[in-house]
């Protein structure tokens, strides 16, 4: 069986859906599709149900064994087929000995490659996300084969521009206020929300530290707990840490809050140096921009 071969398997280029979820009390964090947002268009560009996708940091090239249709979105990685640039944010049809490409990095940090209903792999605790730190999932290696069935050729497919972001904007992240803010002076608060914040190299799927103003709790620890997608967990240094995709289960700072999960996909696209400021938003405000979120892809 044969699908794509991997000539140069890029900087950590790996197998992702929207992550795994109900296994966090084994320790197995969630994983997944660090912008669900470019990952979920390649999905429905390609009509794609429960399928995976290769998530792309930059130097991936591919050789196509099989032809189908592909979508690809998200940074701007100088995508090419066969050494001639192709456009993002839209589907393309590629054919027996086509090469796939994407050697330099011009915006954002992630791009996604989807092809026709998905590469066929095995779900490991139902899900086809990676996890390094876990050995779940897989990483492309040289020589690897990504397997997929053989598709027809359709008619292309794009987002429309205004729903294509813009990688470069500066951008402010919702926060949804913790039950822990009792632990942060009404000063303390209001410097985090009136402070820039900068991507520090000490940022991975993990999560990413923060610097810039010291922010300072009332109480050093708490008794460890579970930990929500996008929580700021604000450590002794008093320097914020946003959580996020693989992210340990369990923690013990206190939280000044939660990053709205759509502004954390959106965060995944920044690259070190890049800074952020931090808004404050409401229950039902969260509740409702993330059922919008979703909707679209449903």
């Amino acid at each position: 069986m044969k699908g794509f071969k991997v000539l140069n398997a890029g900087l950590f280029s790996t197998l992702q859906d929207q992550g795994r979820d109900g296994y966090k009390h084994l320790g197995i964090t969630q994983s997944g599709a660090m912008d669900e947002y470019a990952y979920l268009w390649t999905q429905k560009l390609l009509s794609n149900q429960d399928a995976n996708a290769i998530e792309i940091m930059v130097g991936l090239k591919l050789e196509v064994e099989v032809a189908t249709t592909i979508a690809v979105c998200g940074a701007d990685l100088s995508f090419q087929i066969n050494g001639v640039p192709k456009a993002i944010w839209q589907t393309h049809f590629v054919e027996v000995g086509d090469v796939l490409s994407f050697p330099k990095r011009i915006s954002g940090q992630r791009a996604y490659l989807s092809v026709q209903n998905g590469f066929q792999l095995e779900k490991v605790y139902d899900s086809y996300a990676t996890t390094e730190k876990e050995e779940l999932g897989i990483k492309l290696q040289k020589n690897d084969n990504l397997i997929y069935e053989a598709t027809q050729k359709k008619v292309t497919k794009r987002v429309h521009k205004k729903y294509i972001p813009n990688y470069n904007e500066r951008l402010t992240l919702r926060v949804l206020p913790s039950y822990q803010n009792h632990y942060f002076s009404k000063e303390e608060q209001q410097k985090f929300f009136n402070s820039d914040y900068e991507i520090t190299l000490q940022s991975d799927r993990m999560g990413a530290k923060l610097k810039g103003e010291s922010i300072r709790p009332n109480k050093g620890g708490i008794i460890s707990e579970g930990i929500a997608f996008g929580s700021i967990q604000i450590p002794q240094d008093g320097q914020p840490i946003l959580l996020l995709k693989e992210r340990q289960t369990i923690g013990g700072y206190p939280k000044i809050g939660t990053v709205l999960a759509i502004d954390c996909f959106k965060f995944s696209q920044l690259a070190v140096g890049d800074s952020v400021r931090f808004e404050r938003i409401d229950l039902e405000s969260s509740r409702e921009k993330t059922l919008d979120f979703y909707s679209t892809f449903k």
